[in-house]
């Protein structure tokens, strides 16, 4: 694979971190460059590792995932978003869930978005293509996005606060519902 669709790959992967980052940066009342630094590094990280293991597993563990894996990340994100919405609503924040740049709620949101990244790892098996330039490349653009995402997010949520909370609940729910109608075949 040339490096321009590696990039191209890259960047149509980093969307779903992309818009969880901004989601994320709504939901925090301020930014620190711990948070920033925990998006970007594990979003990136886990679009870095997921098309490493889907290259190492080969077919085997992307059938074995493959009929549930769209489920998965709509059930995760719709949790998490509907979680966000709800405690926005009626003014309740959960004391373990209130960062969710900590955690497994960190953990969750980046197995989410990336879990789309093993096809790709599988894909570049099945051309005997090298996955570690691909995957580098779609690590660092993953994080370079997220790190953009969660302090653009958090800008608007300064100024729009209880609302810019529900927003990023519903950009969670919504990427969600985009990833589990595409693999439905219904977009």
């Amino acid at each position: 694979m040339d490096l321009l669709s590696i990039f191209g790959v890259a960047l149509a992967l980093a969307m779903d971190a992309l818009a969880v980052s901004v989601a994320v940066g709504l939901r925090l009342a301020h930014v620190t460059a711990r948070h920033t630094f925990r998006v970007s590094f594990h979003f990136g990280f886990f679009q870095f590792l997921m098309p490493v293991v889907g290259w190492l597993g080969g077919a085997q563990f992307a059938s074995a995932i493959a009929g549930w894996d769209h489920w998965l990340v709509f059930a995760l994100l719709g949790v998490l978003g509907g979680k966000m919405i709800w405690q926005a609503l009626t003014g309740k924040v959960d004391s373990l869930t209130d960062d969710p740049t900590r955690g497994w709620s960190l953990v969750s949101l980046s197995v989410a978005t990336s879990l789309d990244a093993l096809a790709i790892g599988v894909s570049l098996a099945f051309l005997g293509e090298s996955i570690w330039l691909a995957a580098v490349i779609i690590g660092l653009v993953a994080g370079i996005l997220s790190l953009i995402g969660i302090r653009a997010g958090n800008r608007l949520g300064r100024h729009f606060s209880q609302w810019a909370e529900i927003a990023g609940g519903c950009v969670l729910l919504l990427v969600g519902l985009r990833i589990l109608l595409t693999h439905l075949k219904f977009l």
